[in-house]
């Protein structure tokens, strides 16, 4: 990255001499740097001179400086802070630490140890140069700002500070831009907006909270996760990243583990007012669930239905648990007979989790209550490419079966009779309709009448013919076509009718001319 190349290049200060070894103060890394040092001490021994320490801290710098050229930063850092220790009022070690603690990406130290050098010295550009890039390294623009003004007023031309400038000034509107997008819940350009950010402030955990969080907001749960826990692998205090961790989990409708994060969270800031919301919210979903499981179990399913609408209106954010509860209201509906409201609650949940193969199996099962068998294929369709399951294919193969069945003749419903007519009800249904629909009594119609009243009969006949064959009827019920079948199909209405109401002379329609149309002579035998 070229923050952290610049940083290197800037490098440890080597020319610069120790002038301010008198009267110091506590060392910032004291414990860390003075076991060896003071182990070769004699308490009784006269204190060293300035000038001794100081060139013993010089000593230090130089072995700082190579190991800082080596790229083995830890033991520069070591050095210098041992150096730091002697001569706490040096800048030029203060400098130098800032450009190792950098190169290490600790850069909230290396802001201290750079603000610490500009305290010591105003004009120490470099150590106004590190400052800057520290601060817009961890996100504070406003203060990278200032810092890189005050390089440039040392140093007018200075093309690194002018190039960071310009960064500065980016962050600042992809903050304002991501701002306003969160406004919209237009979380895609706020995630947009904090990458951007990031490529120049790659250490500032505001910006990854903030993406994280709309990530979680977007769905994209796993993304989330892992932003959130890189922040708490550095910072295991971070109530932003605590707060994401538990509201992937909440999202996911891991509701009692979010819970714990929330409050973990909460713990560790306890003004953090959106995961006290999250909080609030969780246990009031998880409540109003139950209550809705433990309604619907009692078999008080109005009451259910209730509870599961106002669990809905909780939190709309929180997709899966949202589809969890479309479709266990769905069940309710189906119950309740409410199947075109089921349908539209399945098909809610499904636009909430396109993989739920439970809402899918759910309006398929109310598709098939309500005869739309296309629809019922299609959704068993898309589950048993999903799970191949044995259980799912014959749902399919009924569905299939139910849809051929649909598109053939339905004679049940030619003779209007119900599909678990008795034969006796099948015999009377049909002596009703094919009197209805007899040719003869519909002599004096219209031509038109006379074709729609014979292709009537005719149908009556052919259902009768079936339904009447205990193995045609069989079949039929079964879905299987009965011409494939190689089936006796071939009759004639006529034939059908004369030996139902018992051979010639058994019954007739005598049409009287002067009676007019309509009018007809019953004889039965």
């Amino acid at each position: 990255m070229v923050i952290l190349r610049t940083a290197a290049e800037g490098g440890a200060e080597g020319g610069m001499k120790g002038t301010h070894a008198s009267s110091h103060s506590p060392p910032l890394y004291s414990k860390m740097a003075t076991v060896d040092y003071e182990s070769s001490v004699d308490p009784e021994m006269d204190l060293t001179s300035d000038e001794e320490l100081e060139r013993e801290a010089e000593g230090f710098k130089e072995q700082g400086n190579a190991y800082y050229v080596k790229k083995d930063y830890a033991e520069a850092f070591n050095f210098y802070t041992k150096a730091i220790d002697l001569c706490p009022k040096n800048v030029s070690y203060y400098g130098n630490r800032a450009a190792t603690l950098m190169m290490l990406s600790r850069y909230r130290e290396a802001l201290e140890d750079s603000q610490q050098a500009v305290r010591l010295d105003d004009t120490f550009m470099k150590g106004h140069m590190r400052e800057g890039k520290c601060h817009l390294l961890l996100g504070n623009a406003m203060a990278a700002s200032r810092c890189l003004q005050k390089v440039l007023e040392l140093e007018p031309d200075n093309s690194q500070a002018q190039q960071e400038l310009k960064n500065a000034e980016s962050i600042l509107e992809y903050e304002r831009m991501a701002e306003i997008s969160f406004e919209k819940r237009d979380f895609r350009m706020v995630v947009f907006c904090m990458d951007r950010a990031l490529e120049s402030a790659s250490a500032c955990h505001r910006f990854k909270v903030l993406k994280a969080e709309c990530l979680a907001l977007l769905g994209r749960y796993p993304e989330a996760q892992s932003v959130a826990s890189d922040i708490l692998r550095m910072d295991s205090t971070n109530g932003d990243a605590l707060y994401v961790r538990g509201l992937c989990l909440y999202y996911e409708d891991c509701i009692d583990k979010a819970v714990q994060f929330f409050i973990q969270a909460l713990r560790m800031a306890p003004d953090h007012e959106k995961a006290r919301l999250a909080c609030r919210n969780a246990k009031a979903l998880k409540a109003k669930k139950e209550e809705g499981n433990k309604a619907f179990k009692e078999g008080s399913y109005e009451e259910a239905y209730d509870l599961y609408s106002e669990a809905l209106t909780i939190d709309p954010n929180n997709i899966k648990t949202n589809a969890k509860l479309y479709c266990n209201r769905a069940t309710v509906g189906s119950k309740l007979n409410k199947l075109e409201q089921a349908i539209e609650d399945c098909t809610k949940a499904i636009k909430l989790d396109e993989t739920y193969i439970k809402a899918y199996l759910r309006r398929a099962q109310c598709y098939m209550d309500t005869q739309q068998y296309e629809e019922a294929v299609r959704d068993y369709e898309k589950v048993y490419q999903t799970e191949k399951t044995k259980e799912h294919k014959n749902l399919l193969k009924n569905a299939q079966l139910e849809l051929k069945k649909s598109k053939r003749k339905d004679y049940y419903k030619v003779l209007g009779v119900d599909k678990n007519a008795t034969e006796d009800e099948i015999k009377k249904a049909y002596r009703k309709r094919a009197l209805m629909h007899h040719p003869d009594r519909h002599s004096g119609a219209s031509a038109e009448v006379q074709k729609e009243e014979e292709k009537k009969f005719k149908e009556v006949g052919e259902a009768f013919t079936v339904l009447s064959d205990p193995k045609k009827k069989s079949r039929y019920d079964s879905g299987h076509d009965l011409e494939d079948d190689d089936m006796n199909m071939d009759f004639d209405a006529n034939n059908i009718f004369k030996a139902f109401f018992g051979g010639p002379g058994g019954f007739s329609f005598e049409g009287n001319s002067s009676s007019g149309p309509g009018n007809f002579f019953f004889q039965f035998g």
